[in-house]
This record gives C-alpha cells, structure tokens and sequence, in this order.
C-alpha cells in the first residue's frame, strides 16, 4: 500500500475520532461552555458616535470596541493611517489626538469624540504640504513609504514638544516609529529641519 493511502486512511481516522469526541460531549458543558464565553467575552454592541476628524464631524455607527485606527480606515475611509503591527509596537497608526499624539490601534473610536483627530491628510493645507512633509521629500525621509504617515505624524509632535535639541533625543522620542527600510538619517534630518525654522 503506498504511503499516500496510508496517509488518507490515518487522516480519515483522526478527523472521525476528533468529531465523535466532539458528539460525545454533553449538552450541558456546552451550554456552560458558551456561558462563560458570554461572560468573559463582552457582546457586540453597535454606537452611534461622532467624531471630529480633520476638522470635519462624522455621525458614523460603530462596534463598540473598532480602534480609532479601523474606523478611520474602513469607515471614513482615510487610509493614509496606516496598519502596521496593530499591537502598538510600530507606529505605523500615529495619529494627533487633540494635538497630542497617539496610536490609533491602541485607542477605541469611543473615546474620541469631543476631541479633535488629525490624520496625514489633514496635516496639509490645501494643496500646500506641511513643511515636515516638504522636509521629508528633500531629506529623502522615506522608502517604501508605509511608515512615513505614522513617522511624519511623531516627527511634527517631536518638533512642537521640543525634543529636537541632539540627535540622540530626537531619535529617542522617534524611537516609537519602525522603518523597516531604515531611512532613520533622512527622517532625523527632517526634523532637524524643520526645527530649524
């Protein structure tokens, strides 16, 4: 017999044990099963929610747990945010959050209204380009480009909090943003840049 019959026969003998062992399981563990998943896990609840987004309000109907970062994407359709790692850990999703900013994956749409949300496409005026984005087009700032958003986002925080004194302290408070392509020494000289101005 070759070995791919046997493969076959072993297969179909483990999937046949594995759904007899899931027929034999009471009613009643399942029941407790799903009860303490209802208890655990919270229901989904749809939210009416506005937000103010750029400067422009959305009445837009949400899952009460979408990340900022998901509603801006699918629901304003603003996808110059980014998803990177969606765990916090890249930066990819920096967005300004009453100036401030903040990782859009990490942050529930339910907590922003009454704030004011700034994206990459709000940054600029018009068809005038933010001088950091200017910066990072004549400092080669950028790669592939699937960071920039996020980086241009943290880079203009770090100039209006003024942590532009050294290198070393730009880079630590740009230490939040990836680049996998790094393109750290276009990025930092952005900044320096327009810090300089």
């Amino acid at each position: 017999m070759s070995d791919s019959t046997n493969h076959s026969r072993r297969s179909f003998l483990k999937s046949t044990a594995i759904v007899a062992i899931f027929a034999s399981i009471p009613t009643s563990v399942k029941a407790f099963y799903q009860d303490v998943k209802d208890f655990i896990l919270p229901k989904k609840s749809i939210l009416p929610i506005k937000i103010s987004v750029n400067k422009k309000v959305h009445e837009i109907k949400t899952d009460s747990r979408s990340t900022l970062l998901d509603v801006l994407r699918e629901n304003l359709n603003l996808t110059g945010t980014k998803k990177g790692c969606d765990h916090g850990q890249c930066g990819a999703c920096t967005v300004h959050i009453d100036g401030e900013r903040a990782l859009s994956c990490l942050t529930l749409a339910a907590m922003v209204p009454g704030k004011e949300v700034t994206t990459i496409e709000g940054l600029s005026t018009g068809d005038q380009l933010h001088p950091m984005q200017e910066a990072f087009i004549e400092c080669d700032g950028f790669q592939c480009g699937y960071c920039t958003p996020g980086q241009i986002m943290s880079a203009v925080a770090c100039v209006k909090e003024g942590h532009t004194n050294s290198v070393e302290e730009i880079k630590e408070f740009m230490s939040g943003n990836l680049c996998r392509c790094g393109a750290y020494n276009g990025i930092v000289e952005s900044i320096q840049k327009v810090a300089a101005l």
